[in-house]
C-alpha cells in the first residue's frame, strides 16, 4: 500500500483489487448493496425527521437534538462533529442525514440530507445478512472511493477496487464512487476496503456511508453524491467525527 500526503489528506491506493473485491461482495454484512431501486423508499427529496427547521433549532445547541441519554453518553467526549442518521422507523429504509459542528457556543447544523439506511430498517444485533443498519454511536476514520479525492481531509483511497460486481443491479454502479467507513467491527486507520472484522464474520462489516441509489441498502447508510462531497470535505480528523445513528425509538432512549 502506497501513501502520499496532499493538501492535508493522506491518499491511500490499494495494492491488491481482489481484496477489495471480496469486502464489496459483502458490504453491509450482506452480499453486497443489490437494491432494485423499488419499494425501500424512493429519494424523493428532503424528508422531515430530525430537529426541527429554523435558526433556533440549528444552532448553538447544547446537545444534537433527539438523541437521548443512552446515545448521548456513548458521544467521545473530544467530539466536535457528529453525523446523526434519524431512521424513520425500526422497520423503515427512510432517513435524515444531519452534520453536526460544536462550536464555543454549542452544536451547529451543517447540512442536512434525505438518505436511506438497511432495507429493512435497525437493530441493536447486526448480524451479517440481516439488512439492517446497527444502531449506536461509530467513529468515523477512513474514507475512499472510485472517483479522485474530492478534498478530504480523512486518510482517502482511491482505487477502482470500490467497483461494485457487474453482476450488481445497474442502480448501484455508482453506490461506492465515495464511501466514509462507519466503524462497525472494523479495525480503525485503516483502508474502508480492509475486511478484517476484528467481532467475527458473523457480525456483518463494511457498513459505510455512501452514495445513494434510490432505495434501502444492506446495512449502509447512503446520501446523494453532493451530500458525500460535503461529508468528505467537512469531516475533519482534528475534531474526533462520530456517527451517531439509529430508529426514532432507539435514538431517543
Amino acid at each position: 500500500m502506497v501513501a502520499m500526503r496532499t493538501a492535508g489528506s493522506v491518499r491511500r491506493t490499494a495494492a491488491v483489487a481482489a481484496a477489495g473485491l471480496v469486502l464489496l461482495a459483502g458490504c453491509g454484512g450482506s452480499g453486497g448493496e443489490r437494491g432494485d431501486g423499488k419499494g425501500d423508499g424512493a429519494d424523493k427529496g428532503e424528508r422531515p425527521g430530525g430537529p426541527a427547521r429554523g435558526a433556533s433549532a440549528t444552532t448553538h445547541l447544547k446537545n444534537i437534538p433527539e438523541v437521548g441519554a443512552a446515545l448521548r453518553s456513548r458521544i467521545p467526549a473530544g467530539s466536535r462533529q457528529v453525523v446523526a442518521v434519524y431512521g424513520e422507523g425500526v422497520n423503515s429504509a427512510d432517513a435524515t442525514v444531519v452534520l453536526y459542528d460544536k462550536g464555543a457556543k454549542g452544536w451547529d447544523q451543517k447540512g442536512r440530507w434525505a438518505a436511506h439506511n438497511g432495507r429493512r430498517g435497525w437493530t441493536t444485533n447486526h448480524h451479517e445478512g440481516d439488512k439492517r443498519s446497527p444502531v449506536g454511536v461509530f467513529a468515523l476514520t477512513d474514507a475512499g472511493g472510485v472517483l479522485a479525492d474530492p478534498g478530504a481531509k480523512l486518510p482517502y483511497t482511491h482505487s477502482a477496487a470500490f467497483t461494485p460486481p457487474s453482476y450488481w443491479s445497474k442502480n448501484t454502479r455508482h453506490d461506492f464512487d465515495y464511501v466514509v467507513a462507519i466503524n462497525y467491527n472494523r479495525v480503525k486507520g485503516t483502508s474502508p476496503l480492509d475486511p478484517t472484522r476484528p467481532e467475527g464474520q458473523s457480525k456483518g462489516g463494511g457498513v459505510w456511508l455512501h452514495m445513494d441509489h434510490g432505495s434501502g441498502t444492506s446495512a449502509c447508510i447512503s446520501v446523494p453524491k453532493p451530500a458525500m462531497q460535503a461529508l468528505l470535505r467537512a469531516l475533519d480528523p482534528a475534531r474526533n467525527p462520530v456517527v451517531v445513528m439509529g430508529d426514532k425509538a432507539h435514538l431517543t432512549a
